[in-house]
């Protein structure tokens, strides 16, 4: 069967591009065969079926899969002040991690300073404490960030924040226009699932729609906007929930884009993902299958977009935390194991695994090490990186592809009918002309069923009959309701010293001592002043950041002017 539009069939079209990329040394210069010997191909089909490379990219991005480039190593980390973080950053760079994911501690996530009286115990316990630019210095330090690729996993307060990245970067001499990172911003999946935000959400959708803008002119290759279901699952949702309230999120963002007049060929790029990779494993490779080709046809066919490179879902996964136990926790390094292979077999474009502690505490430097071990055995030594898509054409893989699809397409019909449209996710044309008129359906139905607490609600059922399953054993957990019986000792854990939250209430305050606090002031006052008008606010906040104004500082002023978002009492 070959294609309508030319002679050639999908296997040829694919082969081309393959070859185009060998020429242009996009191919690693390595040994691609069994551990007997044997060659194999880098992918395989047949001419009837779609390739690595094609839309909708159900097999993934690239015509050369990991022959081209493997995953990045992005091991998620923080914990104490910036200078214990740097070291652990410098452990994983130094033995073979590519990339950085910075963890915040709690105070920072919700935007406040570490002498804040609610900051009280919680400094540096779940991540690293953030006050100011200087502390992004501290946590950077000796690392290039004009060469190192950064994540930051934060939302409600990840606009100020990702100024203080910007800031470090500046004084430490790195040109900011090359930056190349991604930011989670993600503000949805906060009032979905995670529960950290500072506003409501229109606010929120403000200062993301000016980041948008500021990357999209000053930073191109930086993402602004890492769309996550990682907590959605983590909240206990199915991967069919999961897959759907995440690209439904993608779509508000499309949405608020296109809104803001921006091009969707040129901010759809700057969009990237975060997914959860659970235990059950070919259900989690069929999720990251669909998720590819549902975002390729809506960008295409809903939103116009018209590059490749917008219409390509590009992702990081984690690996399960809810899925570790206390019990006989050594287990935990097996199904980290597990999950990071189902990542791998999905396409991840990078990946953390987690560390068999961390349900008891945050990861020990041995626990670390052994997480990034586990993805560089599976890079190394299982050969999983020589083929692309290696599951595709497995009747059971495509099928609960299909099945995940159709799945997450009702998913989209409910999100679009609470938001009053009379259009399904099938009604492509119907969606499309809407968009151009300037409506946002999917935005309306996350924002009304943000407010019904219906995502909250089905979450909550998920995961009631998934505790029900478990304590009826249709379920099983290894050491938690089967084979309980274990050797097992008890672990060493890191535990974060109090001196900690003390040393870094000290430096804050000898901080605050040394600046022009009228420049603070009046930097901040500017700040509120352009949020008035329809402005972008990036250029305020960051001279707000430069004169180092705080984190708290900063979002205390933009808490008075918009005020604080409540979570409706729901029974």
């Amino acid at each position: 069967m070959t294609d309508p539009r030319t002679s050639e069939t999908a296997r040829s079209r694919w082969q081309e591009r393959y070859d185009a990329a060998l020429d242009k040394g996009g191919v690693r210069d390595t040994d691609f065969t069994t551990l007997s010997g044997m060659e194999v191909a880098p992918a395989y089909g047949t001419d009837e079926s779609e390739w690595p490379g094609q839309f909708p990219f159900t097999r993934g991005l690239y015509p050369t899969g990991y022959r081209g480039r493997t995953w990045t190593i992005r091991q998620f980390a923080g914990f104490g002040n910036a200078e214990q973080t740097n070291e652990r950053y410098r452990m994983i760079l130094g033995r073979g991690g590519g990339g950085l994911s910075v963890a915040f501690d709690m105070p920072t996530l919700m935007g406040r300073d570490s002498d804040d009286p609610m900051s009280l115990g919680e400094v540096g316990h779940c991540g690293v404490a953030i006050d100011s630019a200087a502390d992004m210095e501290r946590l950077f330090d000796g690392i290039d960030l004009g060469q190192v690729t950064t994540s930051m996993t934060i939302s409600g307060p990840a606009v100020p924040v990702f100024c203080m990245m910007i800031v470090a970067a500046e004084r430490a001499g790195v040109d900011t226009g090359s930056l190349n990172g991604t930011l989670q911003t993600d503000i949805f999946k906060e009032y979905i699932a995670q529960k950290e935000w500072l506003f409501g959400p229109e606010p929120h959708l403000r200062l993301i729609g000016d980041l948008m803008e500021y990357c999209a002119e000053k930073i191109p290759a930086y993402k602004p906007l890492s769309v996550s279901g990682y907590h959605i699952r983590e909240a206990g949702s199915t991967a069919a929930q999961e897959l759907a309230y995440t690209l439904a999120d993608g779509f508000g963002y499309v949405e608020l884009g296109l809104s803001r007049g921006l091009d969707v060929d040129v901010f759809a790029p700057g969009l990237s993902f975060f997914f959860d990779a659970h235990v059950d494993f070919f259900e989690e490779i069929a999720k990251f299958r669909a998720a590819r080709r549902i975002w390729a046809r809506w960008l295409r066919d809903v939103y116009g977009a018209k590059s490749e490179k917008a219409q390509w879902l590009r992702f990081h996964t984690q690996t399960a935390g809810v899925s570790l136990t206390a019990q006989q926790p050594y287990n935990n390094v097996v199904r980290t194991g597990i999950e990071a292979l189902a990542a791998v077999l999905g396409g991840t474009n990078s990946l953390h695994t987690n560390a068999l502690d961390e349900t008891l505490a945050l990861p020990s430097e041995q626990a670390a090490e052994i997480a990034l071990r586990t993805q560089q055995v599976i890079m190394e030594e299982t050969g999983v990186v020589n083929v692309a898509d290696p599951l595709g054409g497995s009747w059971y893989v495509e099928a609960l592809t299909d099945k995940l699809e159709a799945e997450a397409n009702a998913i989209f019909d409910k999100i679009l009918s609470m938001g009053g449209s009379t259009l399904t996710s099938a009604d492509v044309e119907g969606l499309a002309a809407a968009t151009r008129d300037g409506e946002t359906p999917v935005t309306k139905g996350l924002l009304r069923g943000i407010e019904e607490g219906w995502f909250m609600s089905e979450i909550a059922e998920a995961a009631f009959q998934y505790q029900v399953a478990l304590e009826k054993k249709d379920k099983r957990i290894v050491g938690v309701n089967c084979h309980e019986e274990s050797v097992t000792h008890e672990l060493e854990i890191l535990r974060v010293s109090h001196e900690v939250e003390v040393d870094q209430v000290r430096h804050l305050a000898e901080r605050k001592s040394a600046r022009d606090d009228a420049a603070v002031s009046a930097a901040i006052q500017r700040m509120v002043e352009v949020g008035r008008t329809d402005g972008n606010m990036i250029e305020s906040m960051l001279e707000a950041v430069r004169v180092e104004a705080t984190l708290g500082e900063i979002c205390d002023a933009l808490r008075d002017e918009w005020g604080v978002y409540r979570e409706p009492a729901r029974f």
